[in-house]
């Protein structure tokens, strides 16, 4: 959706790594945005983006302006265009209970995106692991010939996950943002040291997500931990599994998680 930082320059270097030549895809979509989300202000520094698609290599970027991708009308998340494709399994858990809708406007931009520019390889960060898991399902169940190549998530030093919505941090909620990683990384440790009740690794998270929120608000949406593959809730972690936050703090949403490999 633009607003393009390192992280999302790693997916441009992985393409590379895939294909000939890449496209990049810039469109804030209006479909995916619930009533009272940041659509209005959410970042758009279209010639910064491009600079530094070209200075990546880049062959081709997209950007539509909602008009073009959504002719019949596109007022904002409340008139969708009519195209519609659900994956409630997917969809409905984690970040689909607190954003109704969100996914549907995420399948029906990705879809219109993939049929435009018909790609061969397309790479998708795992910052966003719901999505990632919604995405690679769509495109098994609709026999679409694409692959689906995931990109770990990148951080920056401190161990922040890259993401457009920090540039809405003041320096003391960044500083407090940090709680998000140092409590998954604690759970990662603990599950590395054999701990394998979810419960446990869940409270780990929040008693660190909680500490010292007196100064910075933060609000917890919710803490899980869920299959890798089915996105449904594990109390024992057999297999594959990932352990997802997402908080506020201060005003702005964030998301994290981590992928544990028994």
């Amino acid at each position: 959706m633009g607003a393009l930082h390192e992280g999302h320059l790693r997916l441009v270097e992985v393409a590379h790594q895939h294909a000939e030549r890449v496209a990049v895809s810039i469109f804030v979509n209006p479909t995916q945005f619930g009533p009272r989300e940041d659509f209005t202000k959410y970042p758009r520094p279209i010639e910064t983006d491009l600079a530094l698609c070209e200075s990546s290599g880049v062959d081709l970027v997209f950007n539509p302006p909602p008009e073009e991708m959504y002719p019949a009308g596109h007022a904002g998340a409340s008139e969708l265009a009519p195209l519609i494709i659900d994956l409630p399994q997917l969809a409905g858990v984690l970040d689909g209970r607190f954003r109704p809708g969100h996914f549907r406007g995420v399948c029906q931009v990705v879809a219109k995106l993939f049929n435009i520019l018909t790609p061969e390889v397309a790479v998708f960060g795992q910052k966003d692991y719901q999505q990632l898991r919604i995405i690679t399902s769509m495109v098994e169940q609709l026999n679409w010939p694409i692959q689906i190549v995931p990109c770990p998530t990148l951080r920056d030093s401190d161990g922040l996950a890259m993401s457009s919505r920090n540039k809405y941090l003041t320096p003391a909620e960044r500083q407090r943002a940090l709680a998000i990683s140092r409590g998954l990384f604690a759970a990662q440790t603990q599950f590395a040291g054999g701990e394998r009740l979810a419960g446990r690794l869940v409270e780990t998270v929040e008693e660190i997500l909680l500490e010292g929120s007196s100064q910075v608000p933060v609000s917890i949406d919710y803490v899980a931990a869920a299959d890798a593959e089915t996105l449904r809730p594990i109390e024992t972690i057999s297999g594959p599994a990932v352990i997802a936050v997402a908080a506020r703090v201060g005003q702005t949403r964030l998301i994290d998680n981590v992928i544990l490999q028994p």
